[in-house]
């Protein structure tokens, strides 16, 4: 077999696949149809941008994500050691400058001296040598088609993004700087509080609102954690404050009550000079969000540097065609990584391009490929992403409900906290097993 690995994609998955596969003396063509040509969500040319949000979600092991990234750091991940150097304060969350982020893997991957990069569209797959498919849920419509025919299933969501706001547009003398429960420094995010009035009519506005009509061609399912805010609001007056708009553990300062309801902002980049609406991804119109998102307290005079959209996600059925390995059934010569085989987040697609990489390159070297335990985050989400029902399978993000039981009896606020545990100890002897 050709010794040439060729990955087809440079977002998280594929520079992480890219990165691993290198460090382990793998000659990689590295291909990215940026800066040539950009996605409908797209808009720096370098990679592995984030798309979604600027945030990689809770740090804590509490967290399955947290656990997640814990693992990807004992495994020497690119993509955490890109989001340790870029990060800014955001609470119990591990949320980074998207432009640093950017440009700093962007570096790492255009010196490494095994990795080429190519620019321009990939079209058709090779058809000799191994390949990794990381395009994304945005993959272009000539590879998508070439994939639907590699796969025979191709599958339609829908992801959408949130605003951005200049912060020197903000009204401050109404917006309160804390944390929830004061995680963090206390002051990392932004709060706009509602009182009841207020948030009623945000609502009624909200609901009212022009959408974004989806193409007659495109079927719209929504992904779950990734919820337009509207859709949220339609499912009933109080969703949203039980939702993004909750003002549980925040306490306006200048009532000394917890609010209503509470719109937060995060900071976009370290300067803190631009901010996104926590939890309000959105479908509406453009003149629309500018409409209905200035009702909000503080954003009367919001400048919104970036506005919300919806975009297509492509999807394959991974456990109908995916062996745990993340290499197609009937070719184990081409694996797939990132969301495209159904993980959803920065992180999980991150983790899903480390063992793609990983295992193609000791496919490569001839050694044999080691799949990580059940019991370990990596290996949960390889086990459901592969052995899901096929009928009914939906991108999914890392949590504990994918994890075998614990033995025993354990209680139930110990349970989270024990799973890690297990989960670390076996991700280090799996790791020692790599070296056997």
């Amino acid at each position: 077999m050709n010794k040439t690995l060729t990955i087809i994609g440079a977002g998280l998955a594929g520079c992480e696949a890219a990165w691993q596969a290198a460090q382990r003396g793998v000659s990689v063509i590295l291909h990215e149809m940026k800066p040539e040509k950009l996605s409908p969500a797209h808009h720096m040319p370098g990679l592995a941008e984030l798309v979604c949000s600027n945030s990689l979600r809770g740090d804590s092991l509490e967290n399955a994500v947290g656990l997640l990234k814990e693992e990807l750091r004992r495994c020497n991940s690119l993509i955490m050691e890109a989001a340790e150097a870029t990060r800014v304060p955001a609470g119990g969350a591990l949320a980074v400058d998207r432009q640093l982020f950017s440009d700093y893997v962007t570096a790492k991957i255009t010196a490494h001296p095994l990795i080429r990069l190519i620019p321009g569209e990939v079209n058709e797959l090779p058809t000799e040598g191994m390949v990794i498919i990381a395009s994304g849920p945005l993959t272009s419509d000539n590879l998508a088609t070439a994939l639907s025919a590699l796969t025979g299933d191709r599958l339609y969501f829908y992801d959408a993004i949130a605003p951005i706001v200049a912060a020197d547009s903000l009204d401050m003398g109404k917006i309160f700087a804390a944390s929830r429960y004061g995680k963090g420094d206390g002051d990392d995010y932004l709060n706009c509080p509602l009182s009841e009035a207020e948030y009623v009519a945000f609502v009624n506005e909200l609901l009212g609102a022009e959408k974004v009509a989806a193409r007659d061609f495109e079927k719209v399912v929504h992904f779950e954690g990734c919820m337009p805010v509207e859709e949220i609001a339609s499912r009933g007056v109080e969703t949203l404050r039980f939702g993004p708009m909750k003002p549980v553990g925040l306490v306006d300062p200048s009532t000394g009550a917890e609010p209503h309801a509470v719109i937060q902002l995060r900071a976009e980049n370290l300067e803190k000079t631009m901010f996104n609406l926590v939890g309000f991804q959105t479908k509406l119109t453009w003149p629309e969000q500018r409409r209905v998102f200035r009702m909000i307290p503080g954003l009367e005079q919001a400048e919104f540097v970036r506005l919300g959209s919806m975009h297509r996600n492509t999807f394959i059925n991974a456990p109908s065609i995916l062996l745990p390995s993340q290499q197609l059934k009937n070719d184990g010569r081409i694996f797939f990584a990132g969301q495209i085989t159904g993980v959803e987040g920065y992180v999980e697609s991150a983790g899903s391009g480390f063992l793609a990489g990983l295992t193609a390159a000791r496919l490569l070297a001839g050694q044999a490929q080691v799949v990580p335990p059940p019991e370990t985050a990596l290996g949960a989400l390889m086990a459901h992403i592969t052995n899901a029902d096929t009928r009914h399978f939906q991108p999914m993000n890392v949590n504990y409900g994918l994890f075998p039981d614990l033995p025993g009896r354990v209680k139930k606020k110990e349970r989270r906290g024990k799973l890690a545990e297990r989960a670390l100890v076996m991700l280090d002897e799996w790791k020692m097993s790599l070296q056997e």
